[in-house]
């Protein structure tokens, strides 16, 4: 299975979107001019096996991803199997799922989060048999074979910051912290002076697989970030991030996050001259009779 997934970091994926999702996403990160940092795009898989369009499959996936938005009106997580209880239904049009929520969000927040999410996937990874996608406080994934309840710690992303070198306080209390987020059963937010983090295992895990995929997701962070001020460490069924309080730097060794600020603003600027350009030839439209030029 993990074989079958291509991950792509934020500047991927988010290049992929076509031009009408941009205007989604870009409305969906602010409200009231200030950030929703629930719908911030990290990353998402992709299966490289396709589906036909009109196919049972599609019609299996469309009733899952409806479901996913009802349901999260109401709660946190759910999982979901659709149309592997018929025996006229094909054996490959069955699709297995969940989304999650982080621990933190209002019933609210999660209804908006799910729904972003939602019209996200099928633009990120289109007509895929199996995909994931991780928004920065909700989580969907499906798949046409039953992995729920399977405990899966293959890494899917990783963000370091730049390195904090000579600092034993920091370290120590980084250490503090991720020690109480290990013992984690689900959500766990903590903090040590200045530092502070938090973790969470989906659904579908139990406590023992949670504390376990947590200790794995804990041991790759200070593998593969080091020294990092704040660092991000997802795997398949859990995560583990901590910052220094008042700074997260966005620059990251694994993705390049820079680009993507100067792509998105690019774009941002782009459809903001065609709005002014349409509005321009608007004007000039009705004043034809005094001769308008431009």
């Amino acid at each position: 299975m993990v074989k079958s997934l291509h991950f792509h970091s934020t500047r991927k994926a988010i290049l992929a979107l076509r031009v009408s999702s941009l205007f989604f996403l870009f409305s969906s990160l602010s409200s009231h001019g200030h950030p929703i940092k629930a719908h911030i795009f990290i990353y998402a898989g992709c299966s490289q096996e396709k589906f036909q369009p009109s196919s049972p499959f599609e019609g299996n996936l469309n009733s899952f991803l409806s479901s996913l938005v009802s349901s999260s009106s109401q709660a946190l997580y759910n999982s979901f199997s659709m149309g592997n209880g018929s025996s006229s239904t094909p054996a490959d049009a069955a699709v297995y799922g969940l989304y999650q929520c982080r621990g933190d969000l209002k019933i609210l927040d999660c209804s908006r989060c799910i729904e972003s999410a939602v019209n996200q996937i099928g633009l990120v990874c289109p007509y895929s048999y199996g995909a994931s996608l991780q928004l920065e406080g909700c989580y969907v994934r499906y798949e046409h074979f039953d992995f729920l309840g399977k405990i899966d710690t293959s890494l899917r992303y990783k963000k370091c910051s730049k390195s904090v070198s000579n600092d034993v306080e920091f370290f120590r209390r980084r250490d503090d912290v991720l020690a109480d987020l290990q013992g984690a059963i689900s959500f766990r937010v903590s903090s040590s002076g200045l530092v502070e983090g938090f973790a969470h295992c989906v659904g579908d895990l139990n406590p023992t697989d949670c504390s376990s995929c947590l200790a794995d997701a804990v041991g790759k962070l200070k593998t593969l970030c080091g020294s990092a001020a704040a660092a991000d460490v997802f795997l398949a069924q859990c995560y583990v991030r901590y910052w220094a309080s008042g700074y997260y730097d966005l620059s990251s060794d694994s993705s390049n996050e820079d680009d993507v600020g100067k792509t998105v603003a690019i774009i941002v600027g782009v459809l903001a001259g065609i709005a002014v350009l349409i509005v321009l030839l608007s004007i000039c439209r009705k004043a034809m009779s005094n001769n308008c030029s431009y």
